[in-house]
């Protein structure tokens, strides 16, 4: 589908992977051809999961008073990321070898699993449109009616279940701590409608914000202690950016239009400078100064690395089942560093040096025996592996 300045629901259309079952894997290796994939394995890592919280958590409501927790600055890399090997890289999934499971939450089928708790089934049966982790609580974002959708937050151990209605965006701080959600009016039929309301959700307190007059309100990023999201002054207007800090009771705009994402560190964000028929152009900013970095029409930046060295995304032009492409760029001059080339559904870093990336291996396109799964690439090197089995018919998704 082309992209357009309509309303986004986080992650509906990394969903439309929907829709594989846990397969083998194939944990050979090829030899590297010319434009393809280094089939050798990334360098070995630990497979131990990080231990999550064993108390269980109660069920009594949280209350707006506490201050959120912050996410230590991190200082921007000044160095563009180095690399070796060919900048396009041609991926056969179903060749590539096994590796360590994805260290960032990631969905199976309805079973949160990663980052820093054990796994835990989403409650229900409605589609699920995006997960995560705020310690010691799974998070999901699922279907409610016909068109409508709510946040929900479980322990995966009790029948203790949260639900924040109309939720339709989520974002997590990156340790786990803290998580931003908004809810963007709609009407009875699923149409967008003016009025929002931003949530931000740590220490076991939530704090949130009105936004009566805005459209399409959608949370970017939670990140020392201030959430970025963005929001329209009309239906299909662009988007502004707003920074908030929870427990102001107003936000701050920004200078910067049209945001489609905002780095780990708040000091840089993309923006969707150009939208038509035949494509569109991204643009990197300081968020501070408004001031543009560098501007691409190949590519459609929807997030960095969390040192901000790198940003990410996929083509230009988006139609059809999935996207033919994926790429990383440096983040200070827009140097394409990377391309990989095959189906993909979503993207999202895993650390400064890895993407993961939930690819096709077979199939697709509406085929009931569609397989895929969340591979892990090397900015770097450009060598890929499988950070999951090969699946058919379950869905799988990145979390925030």
């Amino acid at each position: 589908m082309k992209r357009t300045n309509g309303r986004l629901i986080v992650l509906v259309a990394s969903v439309a992977v929907a829709a594989v079952a846990l397969g083998g894997v194939l944990a050979y290796q090829k030899d590297p051809q010319a434009g393809s994939a280094d089939a050798a394995p990334l360098p070995t890592q630990s497979s131990t999961p990080t231990p999550g919280q064993s108390k269980t958590p109660t069920g009594t409501p949280v209350t707006p008073s506490a201050t959120p927790s912050t996410t230590p600055s991190k200082t921007p890399t000044s160095a563009p990321p180095t690399s070796t090997g060919p900048t396009t890289v041609k991926l056969t999934v179903s060749s590539l070898p096994k590796g360590r499971a994805p260290q960032v939450p990631y969905l199976v089928d309805r079973e949160i699993r990663g980052g820093a708790g054990s796994p835990a089934k989403v409650p229900g049966s409605t589609m699920i449109y995006a997960v995560g982790r705020l310690d010691p609580y799974a998070l999901a974002i699922v279907g409610k009616g016909d068109d409508g959708t709510e946040l929900i937050r479980f322990d995966g151990y009790s029948s203790d279940v949260r639900r924040t209605p109309g939720v339709s965006s989520l974002v997590t701080t990156d340790d786990q701590s803290g998580a931003a959600y908004a809810a963007a009016r709609t009407s009875s039929r699923g149409a967008a409608t003016k009025g929002g309301i931003v949530y931000a959700e740590s220490g076991g307190s939530v704090q949130s914000l009105k936004v009566p007059d805005g459209w399409n309100t959608e949370v970017l990023a939670f990140v020392n202690g201030t959430v970025f999201y963005r929001s329209g002054a009309t239906e299909n207007g662009a988007w502004n950016l707003y920074s908030w800090r929870p427990g102001a009771a107003k936000a701050q705009t920004e200078k910067v239009a049209s945001p489609t994402a905002v780095s780990q560190d708040g000091r840089i964000a993309a923006s969707a400078s150009l939208i038509n028929d035949s494509g569109s152009c991204s643009t990197v900013s300081e968020i501070a100064t408004g001031k543009q970095l560098w501007r691409t029409c190949d590519n459609w930046i929807n997030g960095f690395t969390p040192d901000g060295a790198t940003a990410i995304g996929g083509p230009a032009y988006g139609d059809g089942y999935c996207d033919l492409e994926q790429a990383a760029l440096d983040a200070k001059g827009g140097r394409l560093i990377r391309e990989w080339q095959g189906c993909f559904h979503q993207i999202r870093a895993e650390d400064d040096q890895h993407l993961l990336i939930v690819a096709v291996a077979s199939g697709g396109g509406g085929d009931p025996g569609t397989k895929s799964a969340i591979i892990r690439c090397n900015i770097s090197t450009g060598r890929c592996e499988l950070a999951t089995a090969i699946t058919t018919d379950i869905a799988l998704n990145l979390g925030s």
